[in-house]
């Protein structure tokens, strides 16, 4: 089998024009389920593309194309040059990244707005990377959410904290072509929390190695508080939700988050249960590579994938979210795809932020 053909664009990030086709000597990305994802690249130093005056942390695109499709995309925000070594290492960060850096200068109010509308307003209003917002469409499910203006509420905030509740969702930034070899859109996606249904069946040593399975009692918690915002009489709201069935198996256990920005009591209540219902049991956390021949595109944070292994101690047969995908190409076009997956009751439960 061939190995996979890949090339680095930079572009325009306003617009997503191919600027230039830059000589990477090392491809490494990652795209994380609700998050931005990273990547990181090198270039020969001297090499024309290296143009200070146009490869910019900041205000460059960086796009990763395999086999003349993109499956990366994001924003340079460093550069680091090694004059002994002769190279230059691009950092990047996905789409996401951007709207950390954006905030409601104007204030929000949105009274029992349709999950959908919500997110549409927010990019819409303070998209500066031109992120295609086609996919989103009506949920059926509403959400009310105010900030003054003198908050500034980052919006990158906004999102990862509506969607991760209960009846929340999953989000991601696809690239793709919005004409071939000349412009990459990158396009808001979201999908069902408890996972989207593959056909993904992975066995160690049959199309995977496991590396590792991490079991973390962090969230178990016999009962959850989540303090919000004052009502305006010196006292905090607070929502509160208990685990009886847990309460007599282990020792009591509780957690206590502050949502300084909520200021709706049942918002403050969906918290606390969500908290309650992710900690339930123990996480499950399993790191495996995809034997080659996988292509990473078919493996998407979201995706429900069912794991099987038998090791001593690691016995699964289960199935899991993907919330994490790497990618790594060496100088010789080697490639490795690496999953990180959770156990899927922690995500049709909801966590909250």
């Amino acid at each position: 089998m061939s190995a996979a053909r890949y090339e680095l664009l930079q572009t325009n990030l306003r617009t997503g024009e191919v600027v230039a086709r830059l000589p990477a000597t090392g491809i490494s990305y990652t795209e994380t389920l609700n998050q931005a994802g990273a990547a990181t690249f090198g270039i020969p130093l001297n090499a024309p593309q290296a143009d200070p005056s146009k490869l910019v942390a900041g205000g460059s695109g960086l796009v990763v194309v395999r086999d003349s499709e993109p499956v990366w995309g994001g924003i340079l925000w460093s550069l680091a040059a090694d004059l002994a070594a002769g190279t230059l290492s691009l950092g990047a960060s996905g789409y996401h990244s951007h709207y950390k850096g954006r905030h409601f200068v104007d204030g929000f109010d949105g009274e029992e707005w349709d999950i959908a509308d919500l997110l549409r307003a927010w990019l819409y209003r303070l998209n500066a990377v031109n992120t295609d917002l086609s996919a989103l469409t009506p949920t059926g499910r509403t959400r009310t959410r105010r900030w003054s203006k003198d908050e500034l509420k980052n919006v990158a905030d906004a999102i990862t904290e509506m969607s991760d509740n209960i009846g929340g969702f999953n989000f991601r930034y696809e690239s793709f072509w919005a004409d071939r070899g000349k412009v990459v859109g990158n396009r808001f996606k979201i999908s069902d929390r408890s996972g989207s249904a593959t056909m993904h069946y992975l066995t160690h040593r049959v199309d995977c190695d496991i590396r590792s399975v991490t079991y973390d009692s962090t969230p178990l918690a016999t009962a959850a508080y989540a303090v919000g915002a004052d009502n305006g009489a010196g006292e905090k709201l607070v929502g509160i939700a208990t685990n009886s069935e847990l309460a007599q198996r282990i020792p009591t256990k509780q957690m206590v988050a502050t949502y300084s920005d909520v200021k709706e009591t049942e918002n403050l209540l969906l918290k606390a249960q969500a908290t309650v219902n992710a900690g339930r049991a123990p996480v499950a956390i399993p790191t495996l590579n995809l034997y080659p021949g996988a292509r990473p595109q078919d493996y998407l944070p979201g995706d429900v994938c069912t794991v099987t292994a038998d090791s001593g101690y690691v016995s699964l047969n289960s199935e899991f979210i993907l919330t994490e995908r790497k990618t790594d190409v060496d100088t010789t076009g080697r490639e490795t795809i690496g999953l990180a997956l959770a156990n899927r009751e922690l995500f049709s439960n909801a966590i909250p932020s």
